[in-house]
């Protein structure tokens, strides 16, 4: 019953406040380490950094960069659940307030619904105004993609696609992970999504050393990215916007993408909103063929930012009511066996 309060405490919190600017987030300290480590094995494999190697035309050693990668990943993963266990149980040595109120604190930080509307609305404020240079400038913050030459349709689905991916791995997925496992569980969940977003890069200086990581964030949002576009498909029915595109589209496209994951909501959104996500696009530099998630019934606009962050809320909401549901009976049904 404690975790179940402290994960609706925890999304209360996140909705109110979001991450506020100015105080070090976990997910940045994680994030601090992944790319030390990285460099550090880079130079235990090689002697010296990348941008050397690269220079002096040194030539690579793909198995070993595997090697190296997948104890990173493991060194990351592992460190981030003992790191927060071990504090919550110090926590709750000195006083079992104390740990409730961590974990609450903790699951805030790990949920990032607030703080994903308020970064993509940052862009629909941009395309409103038609400051299309202000707005690639904000969706370059939030995706991997070159921006220069998107156009305000392409800027806007740029982020609509960001909020339909991160309702999955930003919102919805923690909050599985909370569920099964409380803060620390959620934790390492966040270093797995770090992780990926740090070196699963397809490009010639990641494609090794992040293979593991890719792989792990493939097997970690198997079953969350499909629990998300239920939500999502139950959102959206909920809105009254396009259910039955929604189901239609996520059945047909919810695997046109590179990962088996990133599709599941894109298509739920995708048909939900009537329009075309997905396609090719340029990253650092070099063209990336990607498979059209939905139907071009219309062309993406701006607005459609604010629809796609209706979904992300309602979907929200929905998952944090199962998740906490979850809880409940995992805990009470442990309890009567113990």
């Amino acid at each position: 019953m404690k975790l179940v309060c402290a994960m609706m405490l925890g999304f209360v919190l996140d909705l109110i406040f979001g991450d506020p600017h100015g105080l070090v987030h976990p997910v940045q300290i994680i994030g601090w380490f992944i790319d030390k480590l990285k460099k550090g094995m880079q130079h235990l494999i090689y002697g010296c950094s990348y941008e050397e190697v690269k220079e002096k035309g040194i030539e690579r050693k793909a198995g070993m960069e595997k090697a190296a990668g997948f104890f990173l990943m493991l060194f990351i993963v592992a460190g981030t659940y003992a790191v927060i266990y071990g504090m919550l149980y110090v926590a709750g040595m000195i006083h079992p307030l104390l740990r409730f109120c961590l974990e609450t604190f903790f699951i805030y930080q790990i949920l990032a619904t607030k703080s994903l509307k308020k970064e993509s609305m940052k862009v629909y404020k941009k395309l409103k105004e038609g400051d299309l240079l202000g707005a690639r400038k904000e969706v370059s913050y939030l995706v991997g993609r070159d921006t220069d030459n998107l156009d305000e349709s392409e800027v806007a689905k740029a982020d609509v696609e960001t909020i339909a991916e991160n309702t999955a791995d930003g919102v919805i997925a923690p909050m599985l992970f909370i569920a099964l496992g409380g803060a620390p569980l959620g934790f390492a969940y966040k270093a797995v999504n770090t992780l990926d977003s740090m070196v699963a890069y397809r490009n010639d200086e990641l494609i090794h050393i992040g293979f593991f990581s890719a792989k792990m964030d493939d097997i970690c949002n198997f079953v969350p990215a499909r629990f998300a576009a239920v939500m999502m498909m139950l959102a959206a029915f909920f809105l009254r916007f396009d259910f039955k595109g929604a189901v239609r589209i996520f059945k047909r496209d919810r695997f046109a993408h590179l990962s088996p994951n990133s599709a599941q909501t894109e298509a739920v959104a995708a048909g939900a909103l009537q329009i075309q996500l997905g396609g090719t696009h340029n990253y650092f530099g070099k063209a990336v063929v990607k498979p059209t998630i939905g139907d071009a019934i219309r062309p993406v606009e701006y607005e459609d930012i604010k629809r796609t962050n209706q979904l992300l809320y309602v979907s929200a909401f929905l998952s944090m009511a199962v998740c906490t549901l979850i809880t409940f009976l995992l805990y009470t049904q442990l309890f009567k066996f113990m």
